[in-house]
């Protein structure tokens, strides 16, 4: 009888055809095993709890704030225990800025960084070419393209959240520095207005796209030109993917604190803690998350590799257009969110709070108030 693991993943070709084809790989070179990949939307990637996940999967695909949680209720395997210390060195030096480190809690690690993102900047440049435009630099020039309706980038909750953390850590001011306050008032009232006054000049259809959404409808409409920021994807840089080809780059400067520092994001496979086949879930793991198949099946198939010599790989740049290569730089800076088990319960409010503001207006203060006590509750939860 064979041998059944089961996987949950994301339903993008990014999340779900990578893991696929190495799941499809790895079976032929392992008869009498069969792995099933099922995928869920990315919002319910985002929000679906990780512990009612791996009682049903063997494998899971995770976002690395869930490490915090996953150490304290024990539902994930820790990996350095299992799998050979030359490989865990091996990912922990060739990690894409803190993608490694950021499935680390405790000293465990809980998941292997497969899938590296951050927010990057993303353009047609055929409509650049076809108008003689050239790329802006800096936040000043980004806002002048703006008010040309020719900018869009992701509005939803949790974007705007990942957004708010990027222009205070960019400034100087790394979120969740104490336990009282997400942002000094100072900071954070200049951030909130920062992102009312860019968001203003943008069609008002972008408070419901997410990164896909925003790709997507950059491809079929000629009036969008430009996102500054979300996340990556390499997808939309290759030939035939989809309408329209996009390329990526880095992302303008704000003054004298240099390029932004967007928020960390991608992906690690991790395995349950209560599967009934762990040798095998973590070799599977580990064939994934190796750099030979990170720069050739992984890559091919539509993923975007967490190894670094995916990343510096000449074909899979020719492959790209460029797009690891030329948004390296932003992985390497960016910044890392809280991990610690309770965070949840801030991350799934807060974007709300934000996204209202950002619509709407209203009483800026209140809006850092607001965030502030769901902190405080976040802190209270993990104890």
């Amino acid at each position: 009888m064979n041998i059944q693991l089961r996987g949950i993943t994301w339903n993008h070709s990014r999340g779900y055809v990578s893991v696929a084809a190495t799941a499809q790989r790895f079976m032929e070179l392992h008869p009498g095993v069969d792995i099933i990949w099922e995928k869920r939307s990315l919002q319910a990637f985002a929000d679906y709890p990780i512990h009612v996940l791996a009682d049903q999967y063997d494998l899971l695909i995770i976002d690395h704030p869930w490490a915090g949680f996953a150490a304290d209720k024990g539902i994930l395997v820790p990996l350095e225990k299992f799998l050979p210390t030359e490989f865990m060195a091996d990912q922990a030096a060739n990690s894409v800025g803190l993608s490694h480190v950021s499935y680390q809690f405790d000293g465990r690690q809980y998941a292997l960084a497969v899938d590296a993102a951050t927010p990057i900047a993303t353009y047609r440049p055929d409509l650049f070419e076809r108008d003689g435009l050239e790329l802006p630099t800096t936040w000043e020039e980004l806002l002048a393209l703006a008010r040309t309706g020719k900018v869009a980038f992701a509005g939803i909750p949790i974007d705007l959240l990942m957004q708010f953390y990027m222009l205070c850590a960019t400034q100087g001011e790394e979120p969740f520095a104490g336990t009282e306050q997400v942002a000094s008032e100072n900071m954070g009232l200049h951030v909130l207005e920062q992102l009312r006054e860019l968001s203003g000049y943008c069609t008002k259809e972008m408070f419901g796209w997410n990164p896909i959404r925003v790709y997507e409808e950059m491809c079929t409409r000629d009036s969008l030109y430009y996102c500054p920021f979300a996340y990556g994807y390499s997808n939309y840089t290759r030939k035939g993917y989809a309408a329209r080809l996009l390329l990526s780059t880095d992302m303008v400067s704000i003054g004298e604190h240099g390029p932004l520092r967007s928020t960390l994001g991608g992906t690690g496979i991790a395995v349950s803690s209560k599967s009934k086949h762990l040798d095998i879930a973590l070799e599977y793991a580990k064939f994934t998350a190796s750099p030979e198949v990170q720069k050739t099946i992984y890559v091919e198939s539509g993923g975007q590799p967490g190894h670094r010599a995916a990343w510096l790989d000449e074909e899979v740049n020719r492959r790209t257009n460029q797009y690891f290569i030329n948004t390296l730089p932003a992985l390497d800076r960016a910044y890392m969110r809280p991990r610690y088990s309770g965070y949840f319960h801030f991350q799934d409010r807060a974007g709300d709070v934000v996204r209202d503001y950002i619509m709407h207006g209203g009483n800026p203060l209140q809006v850092l108030q607001q965030l502030d006590r769901l902190y405080r509750e976040s802190l209270e939860e993990r104890k």
